[in-house]
């Protein structure tokens, strides 16, 4: 990256007006740079060192951002459509400026970790097929599942357009059979309070799958094709009613961010990005 850039270049691209309006913010005095009033909009600055300061407020510039989103249902993973909303249209306007993107992209009706950002050659490298980041999920599925189809996802799945996915892992984190009138078992206390939310925020009414023995579930797969884990409960014979991504690659879903709030990544958690995908791992 270039160490010096334009006063007006800088100012318009964290989103301080277009590049007309901060020009004319400059020529009225309006910006100091390390304490002094300049009028010289193209007047070369490092934004990383220098000091700027717009009507008393210091201008922190940078050129990236790494936003987790808690997608919620109902909004699409797109930078615009012009029929729903989007998950660009949750963010501030202070970020959106910078002109952010969703890595990936979860279904409509699917909730859970999103990560979005403007860093291209990182995105690249954790959507990259050959990379193979893991992406974890939990399901409400529609249909007992039991240990063979644990032994089918490990070996890959036939979907309905003859692709094998790769190997999957899968784990059945509790069960509610419709003949122990509503009582669910489970591993832990805890996955049967998801589950019961699970039921309530699925798309479909209660009456409709109360037949049905209900399975909460955690899938881990390593690509993302088209619907992949509804495909692949479809391919033996079970459907997916609510579905939430809870990790990608060493990502996790916060669990403090309710469907619709976002934080930005730790340091930390960006470095740890970088370094899943220099060493290879998923």
């Amino acid at each position: 990256m270039k160490a010096t850039m334009r006063l007006d270049k800088m100012l318009g691209n964290l989103g301080y007006g277009t590049r007309s309006a901060v020009k004319i913010l400059i020529r009225q005095g309006a910006v100091t740079v390390n304490g002094k009033q300049v009028k010289d909009h193209g007047l070369q600055i490092n934004p990383n060192q220098d000091e700027v300061v717009l009507d008393g407020e210091t201008i922190q510039y940078r050129d990236t951002v790494y936003i987790l989103l808690h997608k919620p249902a109902g909004v699409v993973s797109a930078t615009e459509d012009n029929r729903d909303r989007t998950v660009i249209d949750l963010l501030d306007p202070d970020l959106t400026v910078l002109a952010p993107f969703p890595v990936g992209r979860l279904d409509k009706d699917t909730e859970g970790l999103l990560l979005i950002t403007n860093d291209g050659k990182l995105s690249h490298e954790l959507l990259s097929p050959r990379k193979h980041v893991p992406k974890t999920y939990r399901a409400l599925v529609a249909g007992t599942v039991g240990p063979e189809d644990g032994v089918a996802f490990s070996k890959g799945v036939t979907l309905d357009d003859g692709y094998v996915t790769m190997p999957a892992q899968l784990r059945v984190l509790a069960t509610m059979d419709p003949n122990a009138q509503g009582v669910a078992t489970a591993e832990e206390g805890g996955h049967i309070k998801e589950m019961t939310d699970a039921i309530h925020f699925a798309p479909k009414p209660e009456e409709s799958i109360s037949e049905f023995t209900l399975c909460w579930i955690e899938l881990t797969i390593h690509e993302g094709k088209f619907h992949q884990v509804k495909r692949m409960f479809e391919a033996v014979g079970k459907k997916v009613l609510y579905l939430r991504r809870i990790g990608m690659g060493p990502l996790k879903l916060d669990e403090s961010l309710a469907p619709g709030e976002w934080r930005e990544l730790t340091e930390e958690e960006v470095e740890s990005l970088r370094n899943y995908r220099k060493d290879g791992n998923g």
